[in-house]
């Protein structure tokens, strides 16, 4: 398989990062390579989602193949040739990569391969926090392309070059986001006694946040809670008037999730009373647990092993979390790992998407649509 044109397309795209729902020269190269297939391409859903259809043979079956194409607001460190020309903007997840695979096939399906169906390649905006394919649901996607089921590929630096893995049932992680601010009236940091301290109430809340998940949650029940900001303070000689603390939450149960919501607003509440202050607290949850349906993690896993690729049941899930989960809500479908080392980090500063997994990501999504639409689905 010629990927040379591929892998050049895939470094431009990478030099020209493009932030969440401002993917316009992106989806202006994907919609113009899906025209120049002959394949019927469709614009503006979820702002700048673009979806391409190819009908082959008579039947009215739809599979949907999905890949992201929104960068990341980072400032990119990598030394290639092809590292981001844009200011605090890169492709640090590799959603470059996942465009140009799914293009990869849709060449490979268009010319070459022979099926009985529909297939609909969902070229999603705003995966990085913004709810891409939420905002494509809610344009109609599914409405205006009934796909019978539906699959996504993220490269996974953890794993061997085109090893692939999935899983039934939840892959990836609930995302709930916490942001926490510590009230109080500030004053000299001479006179302690005459103000309530929100910086030491601050650090006591930082130390009890880490213990509630061991202690909320059924210690079979896998979670994460992490603090990744802590703000507060103006000067060396005076307590501020607030103090704020941001973080994550992972879990992969609605129930889990209510657990630790309910009692990160008590701690806040308490652990700041006691010390005279208040606590105003914002929890978003917004990414739900990314869930596959067993029969199309199994027939996924049976296509590419079928194919010639090392597929193999994951033996856990990963905490990070992934929009393509509002897609599972509403269609079944499976989400796939694809190995990529060697391969920095994903969201590494100087990660770049390992080229070499270019054909393998091809030769998965062909798979899926070879079995998907050769027999009843699920198969």
């Amino acid at each position: 398989m010629n990927v040379e044109h591929l892998v050049t397309l895939r470094r431009d795209l990478h030099a020209h990062p493009e932030p969440g729902y401002q993917e316009q020269r992106t989806s202006d190269i994907v919609a113009h390579f899906l025209q120049e297939l002959g394949i019927e391409v469709y614009r503006g859903i979820g702002k700048t989602g673009v979806v391409g259809v190819l009908q082959k043979g008579q039947s009215d079956r739809m599979i949907g193949l999905r890949a992201d194409m929104d960068a990341l607001p980072m400032q990119d460190n990598g030394t290639v040739p092809w590292k981001s020309t844009i200011a605090g903007m890169c492709h640090a997840c590799g959603h470059d990569g996942h465009t140009v695979m799914l293009l990869g096939a849709a060449e490979q399906l268009a010319r070459k391969v022979d099926f009985d169906g529909r297939v609909c390649f969902i070229f999603q905006p705003a995966e990085e926090g913004l709810a891409g394919a939420k905002a494509m649901l809610d344009d109609g996607l599914f409405n205006r392309f009934p796909c019978e089921a539906v699959y996504a590929i993220h490269n996974w630096p953890e794993l061997p070059l085109g090893e692939a893995q999935t899983r039934p049932g939840a892959i990836m992680a609930a995302a709930d986001r916490f942001d926490i601010t510590v009230k109080g009236d500030g004053g000299h940091a001479a006179q302690p006694h005459l103000t309530q301290d929100t910086l030491l109430a601050t650090s006591e809340l930082v130390v009890q946040l880490n213990t509630l998940v061991a202690r909320a949650l059924d210690p079979c029940e896998p979670g994460l809670l992490t603090v990744t900001k802590i703000q507060g303070g103006f000067s060396h000689n005076m307590i501020p008037a607030e103090a704020s603390i941001t973080g994550t939450v992972r879990t992969f149960s609605p129930a889990a999730q209510d657990v630790i919501e309910t009692r990160l607003r008590q701690m806040a509440r308490h652990v700041t009373a006691a010390h005279g202050l208040q606590a105003e607290v914002n929890y978003l949850r917004y990414y739900p647990a990314t869930v596959n349906s067993a029969a199309e993690a199994q027939c996924a896993l049976e296509a590419l092993k079928r194919a010639g690729l090392a597929a193999k049941t994951a033996a856990q899930p990963a905490l990070t979390s992934e929009d393509f989960a509002f897609m599972l809500q509403a269609r079944p479908g499976a989400y796939l790992w694809l190995g990529s080392a060697p391969s920095k980090p994903l969201h590494h500063s100087a990660y770049d998407f390992n080229d070499a997994l270019i054909p393998y990501g091809i030769n998965a999504f062909v798979a899926l649509v070879r079995d998907a639409l050769a027999k009843k689905f699920p198969c």
